[in-house]
């Protein structure tokens, strides 16, 4: 089972893929979260992506590319993953069709949870008050930034797969459960 799970920043997409990774027993490829480890790791990619995460801004589709090829290569991939995050501009998303297609890889879903701006701010609010863990760009500053980047950027990629007629749309703001069995039920 290979995915594509889309949503705002703070729409759940972190959650829902772990609970279907247990459930499906696939993997999740999560572009924000193979950046965060570069940027801990202080490798030079991560050095390079750290000044414009930090800003909220986009990283180069190089470089996100070259991390997507490598991971779903990865024979933990094998089963099927979901990638999280990926693809976030329309560029993006006609490269990974032709990347894919290289592969001999099809993705089966794509699944948008969708999520009002201010419940998505309440969330993120929340978030940053409850985690120890607290993240950097969990603040509310940043999170407006990646918002409108996100709706810059990624909702055209989301027309274009509802112009392929693959889009699924999930209703983000019910609870944690009614948004995993929506999901389910896609699948």
């Amino acid at each position: 089972m290979k995915l594509i799970l889309f949503g705002p920043p703070g729409a759940g997409k972190g959650t829902q893929a772990k609970m279907l990774i247990d459930k499906f027993n696939i993997v999740q490829i999560s572009t924000g979260d193979m950046l965060r480890d570069e940027v801990q790791s202080e490798t030079e990619l991560g050095k390079s992506a750290k000044f414009i995460m930090d800003r909220g801004d986009l990283v180069s589709d190089d470089i996100i590319f070259a991390m997507i090829k490598k991971r779903i290569q990865m024979s933990d991939c094998n089963n099927g993953f979901i990638l999280d995050g990926f693809p976030r501009t329309l560029n993006q998303a006609i490269g990974l069709e032709g990347l894919l297609e290289d592969l001999k890889i099809e993705i089966e879903k794509v699944i948008e949870i969708e999520v009002d701006e201010n419940l998505l701010l309440e969330r993120i609010n929340k978030r940053a008050l409850e985690d120890k863990n607290t993240r950097n760009d969990d603040n509310s500053l940043i999170l407006k930034n990646r918002i409108n980047v996100y709706k810059k950027d990624t909702v055209p990629v989301i027309e274009y797969y509802k112009s392929l007629r693959r889009l699924n749309t999930i209703n983000g703001t019910q609870s944690i459960e009614k948004v995993f069995q929506d999901i389910v039920k896609i699948l």
